[in-house]
């Protein structure tokens, strides 16, 4: 019953927002792959390419916005990460349908969504933890993961169906706008306190080694993962 319990409304509209986003990337799995060898007749070294560099740039990308992110509100760094993902990812499907879709465009998407979605998850563990209560934490992660699993068993195999009936640029346009509705979502909801989401300010001498707690190992190595599956 316990996990069953709400968790009130912020969480809610934050929950919800996850939950587009998660089933629109795993729409969009293999999508940036996909387009090089169909579009572009891309070769197995460029796929590679495609696959391993974007990831490792938007990782390089985003340990400078570690002060950025703490000394922020989270839930606008959060809103900005979702446009920035949105606006990035629509390039693909206009350039498509003009002729002018390039290999060198896929790698600069492949690094700002990887680099916009350390940042987010970066800003998001803080923002999650000042809106649940300690002893709610465990739920509220919980049903994270159930989210994120769930859409990694759907996603994929509707994403090549999509692909097979709509063309090669119809899961991109879907995961694209998941962060356009992920952005509305976190909107949506109530603003936390401004003096919970600042966080605690330190000492200049040690700001960038604070603000690297917010971009941990396993964050960059979770964006790294699951930037090269959707790659």
């Amino acid at each position: 019953m316990a996990a069953r319990r709400s968790l009130g409304r912020q969480f809610g509209w934050l929950w919800a927002a996850y939950a587009v986003s998660a089933y629109g990337s795993g729409l969009g799995f293999g999508a940036l792959p996909l387009i090089a060898v169909l579009v572009l007749h891309a070769s197995p070294a460029q796929v590679s390419a495609l696959s391993a560099v974007g990831p490792a740039v938007g990782t390089l990308i985003a340990l400078p916005l570690g002060p950025w992110v703490e000394f922020h509100r989270k839930r606008p760094v959060m809103i900005a990460m979702d446009l920035a993902r949105f606006a990035v990812m629509l390039t693909i499907p206009i350039a498509y349908a003009l002729g002018r879709l390039s290999f060198v465009q896929l790698l600069v998407v492949s690094a700002v969504v990887a680099a916009a979605k350390i940042a987010f998850n970066a800003a998001s563990g803080a923002y999650l933890r000042d809106l649940v209560r300690p002893d709610d934490l465990l739920v509220a992660n919980a049903r994270f993961e159930s989210t994120t699993w769930s859409s990694i068993a759907v996603g994929p195999p509707l994403g090549g169906a999509a692909v097979g009936l709509f063309g090669p640029v119809a899961t991109v346009v879907a995961d694209a706008l998941s962060y356009l509705f992920s952005a509305l979502g976190i909107t949506a909801g109530a603003a936390a306190s401004a003096s919970t989401e600042l966080g605690v300010l330190t000492v200049p001498s040690l700001q960038h080694e604070k603000s690297l707690l917010y971009i941990s190992h396993r964050d960059i190595y979770s964006a790294w993962k699951s930037a090269s599956r959707r790659s």
